[in-house]
């Protein structure tokens, strides 16, 4: 896989194996989650941000709050899918994102993601200054 690179626009690419299929080879709705949270996480690697990192220095976790799916079209066993990142809204302790699945240049699948800051007590946090900057 090609490294990404850093954008307004973030995309990662992912192909569908026969794990996240059901019987008749189309991607079982809830792996599209799945492909989603792969490429969050790969972007905000992009950003120099890692989750396992941001626990440990600045004891702060993204966690989802709320998402929700539209299908336009399936995806099958075999196809190459780019899946995008794209920040819509960042709040005081929130970042709201679209994300979108794509075969070549045909919209699969939109998600729209609302991330939480919390601590490790699991309590809302205030997402700090410097993450904002890296991730606008």
């Amino acid at each position: 896989m090609a490294s990404p690179i850093k954008a307004t626009h973030f995309s990662w690419p992912v192909r569908v194996y026969y794990e996240d299929t059901d019987a008749g080879g189309i991607v079982y709705y809830a792996n599209y989650f799945k492909f989603a949270e792969r490429a969050r996480t790969e972007w905000l690697r992009a950003n120099g941000l890692e989750n396992s990192t941001l626990k440990d220095t600045s004891d702060m976790l993204f966690v989802v709050r709320s998402c929700a799916a539209d299908y336009f079209k399936p995806a099958r066993l075999d196809d190459d899918l780019t899946i995008s990142v794209e920040v819509l809204k960042i709040g005081a302790a929130s970042i709201d994102l679209i994300q979108r699945v794509f075969k070549n240049d045909v919209l699969l699948v939109d998600i729209k993601v609302k991330l939480a800051t919390i601590n490790g007590a699991g309590e809302i946090v205030k997402l700090p200054l410097d993450i904002k900057e890296k991730l606008r």
